[in-house]
């Protein structure tokens, strides 16, 4: 089964109602019409599970774990689309999860950003709650509703709803928007400047620091210089005296290895992009610039379009990144929407147990959550074909290109 049934009739009426699309569009446009549908059911992002891999009928929800994560990336995603088009349909698909976002934050009573949330009264409550259960399970209300939320917030989850609140509040000229990603992104950087950039959960327990990432400190305040100058820029000017130099150390650690725990390289791609695009004095962007080329030397053969299409809104077009991008778009196109296992070992020579020795073309790469997040070198991997992905690794690098000009 290849992704998002009826793509091709709805290309077919689209080009039959005589509106003029660019290449993609008209699959970005059904991938936000079935993330509206199924993806956001209480306003967040969510993964549907249904019965059976041929079934339609939803049972369940599942990766409410990372639902800030990718809640952040498809606010972005709606937030170029919307710079681009001027779209309604965009501006209302992005409020709405911006509200999502919003209760992230508030359900928890103290500043602290959750990682979901589910109403105390879904019918999907006690399997999410029964997944999620070793990262905490807590109780809140949020817009007069009563949630479960889940704990254990990691640095992902900041770092991706900070990175589409600073998207929308670019991209998005409207004033309420940008009043309210502003809010949002101050009371997020506020809960972690007070408590010296420790995530603590209500209970007083620590799910993480960022006080070894330089680079995702001076990101973040970057952000909060970004919509709240009064705020932050002395704090951000006092951190990026001390901390600047140490970025780049950063993120060569994580370059040692390029296949185990991939998903920090979206983290040091979104980080980066923030401390790279939202302008410095030639000194310190010096020292960004040497830990995003650390980060672009490892990841530059990875087949990686969400990556490639960062490098060219920091760095500019490119003939043969760009037409790499553009096909790897393609690719993914090619690829299911549910988690059916994949075992690429018959195919690919293998250079580990679960290391292919080059990176495997898209169409044959584990189904997952977020594509460009994971190795490119997995051999295998995937589920049973019950979960459907979301495919914001479709909109956000297609509407972000548009917005910097690669189709």
């Amino acid at each position: 089964m290849r992704l998002h049934c009826g793509l091709r009739l709805a290309l077919g009426f689209l080009l039959a109602s005589g509106l003029a699309l660019q290449a993609g569009e008209p699959e970005a446009l059904s991938i936000s019409s079935a993330i509206q549908a199924r993806h956001l059911p209480y306003g967040t992002i969510l993964d549907p599970v249904y019965a059976a891999a041929d079934s339609s009928a939803i049972v369940s929800y599942s990766r409410c774990g990372d639902s800030a994560i990718w809640s952040g990336h498809y606010l972005a995603a709606e937030a170029f689309r919307y710079q681009v088009t001027r779209s309604a349909e965009a501006l209302a698909n992005l409020a709405r999860v911006l509200e999502g976002v919003e209760n992230l934050q508030r359900v928890t009573g103290t500043g602290l950003l959750a990682r979901c949330l589910v109403p105390i009264d879904s019918p999907y409550a006690s399997a999410i709650i029964q997944e999620e259960a070793p990262n905490g399970i807590f109780t809140g209300a949020a817009g007069g509703r009563e949630y479960f939320w889940v704990g254990n917030t990691s640095r992902d989850q900041y770092s991706g709803v900070l990175f589409g609140l600073s998207v929308a509040y670019e991209q998005v000229d409207v004033p309420e928007v940008r009043a309210r990603a502003a809010d949002l992104a101050t009371r997020l950087l506020d809960f972690l400047l007070e408590n010296d950039w420790a995530v603590v959960m209500p209970d007083g327990a620590v799910s993480t620091v960022f006080w070894h990432r330089a680079d995702q400190q001076l990101a973040l305040l970057k952000i909060g210089v970004q919509v709240n100058p009064r705020r932050f820029e002395s704090t951000y000017k006092m951190y990026r005296f001390f901390l600047a130099s140490s970025a780049a150390t950063a993120v060569a650690a994580d370059t040692v290895d390029t296949h185990s725990s991939y998903f920090k390289f979206n983290l040091d791609a979104i980080n980066l992009y923030s401390l790279l695009r939202l302008g410095d004095s030639s000194y310190y962007r010096w020292w960004y610039e040497r830990a995003y080329s650390t980060f672009r030397r490892a990841v530059r053969d990875h087949g990686n379009a969400h990556f490639n299409v960062i490098d060219r809104a920091l760095r500019g077009a490119d003939g043969a990144r760009d037409a790499e991008t553009r096909g790897l778009l393609e690719q993914w196109l090619l690829r299911p929407s549910r988690d059916p296992w994949v075992d690429a070992r018959d195919s690919y020579p293998a250079c580990g147990e679960d290391r292919a020795c080059e990176p495997i073309a898209v169409p044959d790469r584990v189904r997952t959550d977020f594509l460009w997040q994971r190795s490119p070198f997995l051999l295998f991997g995937g589920g049973e074909g019950k979960i459907e992905g979301a495919g914001i690794d479709y909109l956000l690098p297609y509407w972000m290109g548009r917005r910097y000009g690669l189709f």
